[in-house]
């Protein structure tokens, strides 16, 4: 838990604004900046362009968890996203001469739409500052609404750098996309919503959390009017920006985070967004992709709506929570968006199956007779097979990648790995394998001989042209490509599964050059799914 005493923060709290102090719990200088915060959320200007979206119940989760689930319908607002509140409030708390100057943002996502769509409503140019990798889906979507693009950079930070410094040539009003006053304010809304429309108690509010406007200003309000409420902030597992800050007891850069939710893929929190969250959040819960893939499934069955993978990772972090804290009380969570690229929905029903703890794959090795075949299939007791991977090997061994239906998630895998042991299988669960499910199980076809010093490297490859080009020049001519696997996901980046075979000797010279590649890579030569099904040493 985050902040302490609960119960003397809900027995002393106050919902007043008359300058006393309603919450002693906080650090003074906090509880100035909350009440500030609070009276900005009141008065925030946020519904010219923004809908009061629903708090949709979740029916069939609610039935599965035991408790009920609602489910506040940020998707639903008309740029698919709940930035459209933060980005209007910012402009619309300009003056005529700071509009008449125009507004500048950096972005590639939800954020820029937000602003293109905001200055258009107050007559204002805008300025949108995008990386060069920006899917061209983005671009058109800003184009449409008004908003003058500028490519530039390869990353967010160089867009934002570039952004920077147009606002100091042009003198256009900067909106940042979480780190401002007026924006964490447009954001708060959404809590002041999520309190009226739901006035029976709730147990928990979980916010999605990249940079923190969202679970800054949902805190702030649910905090004053509700201070019984739990607050729980999520994040990505591979993008922990503000739970590292918060452990940090300051706000840090992250070496790299993950790109799957690309709207909370954010590597370093807002220093009033920080201060805000480290004071108000009960705890910050991470989910990792199969879980996030899992809840934009279960948005799908309750309420027929797509969420994008950053959209549905409140979701994911309560079904994660209300798994280790029984009860009854109500549990709400926040969809902050569908703006999602409909080739990555072929990655999302992939893993959603594993995720809700509806799938095993595993790795097991028999002897290559058919009988020993038979004799597997009826180990696995009538389940469903999902996935059957072989080739043959010529050595008298099978090696089996297979996927198994389960009913009963993790209890049952475990007791289904123990069955096939006992009837003498060797098997290795890949479940929770990230290359196993995110390369090698397409790529199974039998293992390479005559290769000692092979390593097999997990990239991500910018999505742009020359990636590969790029990746082959650095490799010197003595250093041979064995192996190269790549699956387009909608990203803006591109994964991918290389093997190159290097002399030992030459080992340090391959880091090196992959080091000054600057690609971010993980060394997966002994990841146990790549030794079984494409090492013949194995």
């Amino acid at each position: 838990m985050m902040r302490r005493n609960r119960q003397s923060v809900a027995l002393h709290a106050r919902s007043d604004l008359d300058g006393r102090s309603f919450n002693p719990a906080l650090p003074p200088l906090i509880e100035i900046i909350v009440q500030d915060t609070v009276r900005r959320i009141l008065t925030a200007r946020v519904y010219d362009v923004a809908e009061q979206t629903p708090l949709d119940p979740l029916k069939r989760l609610s039935a599965r968890i035991g408790r009920p689930a609602l489910l506040k319908r940020e998707d639903l607002q008309p740029v698919f996203s709940f930035k459209i509140r933060g980005a209007y409030n910012r402009i619309a708390a300009l003056s005529e001469a700071e509009l008449a100057r125009g507004v500048i943002c950096a972005s590639a996502g939800n954020h820029a739409q937000g602003v293109a769509l905001a200055a258009a409503k107050r007559g204002a140019a805008a300025t949108i500052v995008m990386p060069t990798t920006t899917p061209g889906i983005k671009v058109a979507a800003v184009q449409g609404l008004g908003g003058q693009v500028v490519l530039h950079g390869e990353s967010f930070d160089d867009a934002y750098a570039h952004a920077r410094a147009l606002e100091k040539q042009t003198g256009a009003a900067f909106v940042h996309p979480f780190d401002d006053p007026d924006v964490i304010a447009g954001q708060g809304t959404v809590g002041l919503e999520i309190l009226r429309q739901h006035p029976d108690p709730i147990d928990a509010v979980f916010i999605p959390i990249g940079g923190g406007g969202l679970a800054a200003g949902v805190a702030a309000i649910v905090r004053f009017l509700r201070p019984e409420t739990r607050l729980i902030g999520v994040e990505p597992a591979e993008a922990p920006t503000m739970k590292s800050a918060i452990e940090a007891g300051r706000v840090v850069d992250l070496d790299q985070v993950g790109l799957f939710a690309d709207g909370v893929a954010v590597r370093r929190a807002g220093s009033e967004t920080f201060r805000l969250c480290r004071d108000l959040l009960d705890e910050i819960v991470l989910v990792d992709t199969d879980a996030i893939c899992a809840a934009v499934k279960d948005i799908f069955d309750d309420v027929r709506a797509v969420a994008e993978p950053s959209g549905a990772v409140a979701l994911a972090g309560l079904k994660a929570w209300a798994a280790r804290h029984p009860g009854s009380g109500a549990l709400v969570a926040i969809n902050s968006g569908a703006n999602v690229n409909f080739d990555r929905l072929r990655h999302v029903v992939e893993r959603a199956e594993i995720g809700e703890g509806a799938e095993a794959l595993f790795a097991v090795s028999m002897p290559d007779r058919r009988e020993d075949y038979h004799r597997f299939l009826r180990s696995l007791d009538g389940r469903s097979i999902t996935e059957f991977n072989y080739r043959w090997s010529g050595d008298g061994t099978a090696q089996i990648f297979v996927g198994v239906a389960l009913r009963d998630g993790a209890a049952e895998r475990e007791s289904l790995l123990k069955r096939l042991t006992a009837d003498g299988y060797s098997v290795v669960d890949m479940s929770d394998n990230e290359t196993a499910k995110l390369h090698v199980r397409h790529m199974v076809g039998g293992r390479t001989i005559g290769l000692p010093h092979e390593r097999l490297l997990r990239f991500e490859f910018p999505e742009r042209p020359g990636a590969f080009l790029r990746f082959l020049n650095s490799l010197q001519p003595a250093w041979a490509l064995t192996l190269f696997h790549y699956r387009n996901h909608g990203d803006d980046a591109g994964r991918v599964l290389a093997g190159v075979s290097v002399p030992p000797d030459q080992q340090a010279a391959l880091s090196a050059a992959l080091d000054e590649l600057g690609y971010p890579y993980v060394d997966e030569t002994d990841n146990p799914a790549c030794r079984l099904f494409l090492d013949g040493a194995a």
